[in-house]
């Protein structure tokens, strides 16, 4: 299914791409939900599902995740890169309300974790966690909680339903990629957000452990060689 509705987003986006263009698709090797919680005590690595926006908790309620993908490994050392996409899988119909989600390059390194849940509530910190507070529990920290990113977005897409979305290759979102298949001792991937003001807001997104390997995300990267 994945790939049937990727193959057409990518053919519709792609009409204009020069001749020679190779494409990869690569999936995600790291991603987690940032709980919420002044002491970091609460995390979500390894769930089948990450989690962006805000639920309805009286306290504590606003979910970030944070998401990598490989990139120069999984280029040619001289690839050029043209385009880039990132597709997730929204998996709630709880919440169909459209809401603005959008991806922030991380300037921090983190670990992903071993903490568990299946829901957005997380589960007890262990030791190499990230959280709301730590880039990997409980020794290393956060320049600022709640993630240490760049504010401007690098992309955006309005999400509703259950289903596929596509954040389209802005010219931030391109250069993100670019600079982490040149110097991938930078690559911290992105930050998601969601709607952080609404209660009830958040939206749950299939994780790279989610079940459904059709549903994991992936990062579409359009590039040429040079000379071609």
């Amino acid at each position: 299914m994945f790939m049937k509705l990727s193959t057409l987003i990518l053919f519709t986006c792609l009409a204009a791409s020069p001749l020679q263009a190779d494409m990869v698709h690569i999936m995600a090797d790291r991603d987690a939900t940032l709980i919420e919680d002044p002491d970091g005590a609460w995390a979500n690595g390894i769930g089948p599902a990450f989690f962006a926006g805000r639920n309805n908790q009286a306290q504590g309620s606003i979910r970030r995740a944070v998401i990598r993908f490989d990139v120069a490994g999984n280029l040619p050392e001289r690839a050029l890169i043209d385009r880039a996409f990132v597709s997730l899988y929204q998996t709630s119909n709880n919440n169909a309300a459209p809401t603005l989600i959008s991806l922030h390059r991380v300037l921090q390194d983190w670990s992903e974790g071993s903490a568990f849940s299946s829901g957005g509530s997380g589960a007890p910190s262990s030791p190499g966690d990230v959280t709301w507070l730590h880039t990997s529990y409980d020794t290393e920290y956060w320049v600022q909680a709640g993630g240490h990113f760049i504010p401007h977005a690098s992309g955006s897409a309005r999400v509703s339903g259950q289903g596929f979305y596509t954040w389209q290759d802005s010219v931030n979102l391109v250069n993100d990629v670019r600079l982490w298949s040149q110097a991938p001792q930078q690559n911290f991937g992105w930050l998601v957000m969601g709607d952080e003001d609404t209660p009830q807001s958040a939206k749950r997104f299939a994780s790279r452990e989610g079940t459904d390997a059709d549903q994991q995300p992936v990062l579409t990267v359009e590039y040429h060689l040079p000379g071609e």
